[in-house]
């Protein structure tokens, strides 16, 4: 089970890339959306896009379901998922402490930068 430091690696690894960030604006303002049709306004190719989306899922920042359509098609829609990441030096500082790769060491009080 992923920790709350490294869910937000995840989160900011998966906002840290402009197609993403489009991907995220896109699905904002149009709402819950199929791949195609998400490709298309984008202008990039679908496998290009289910790359990004599969990160954005995997950092829990997008959500899918796969529908049938009325001729018998799978399509996988998308929506945001709602998120909120609020980064401020103590939120960064209590994350770290639960990264499952945290040096012992790093505790707020030892930060020498304070």
């Amino acid at each position: 089970m992923p920790t709350e430091g490294d869910q937000l690696l995840e989160k900011l690894a998966a906002l840290a890339n402009p197609h993403r960030l489009r991907v995220l604006a896109a699905l904002r303002n149009r709402g819950r959306t199929y791949v195609s049709q998400l490709a298309r306004e984008l202008g990039i190719s679908r496998p290009l896009l289910h790359l990004h989306l599969r990160k954005l899922e995997e950092a829990g920042l997008v959500t899918s379901q796969l529908e049938l359509s009325a001729d018998g098609k799978a399509l996988n829609y998308f929506d945001v998922a709602p998120f909120d990441i609020s980064l401020t030096p103590s939120s960064i500082a209590a994350a770290v402490l639960s990264l499952s790769t945290a040096d012992p060491s790093m505790t707020p009080e030892g930060d020498k930068h304070g």
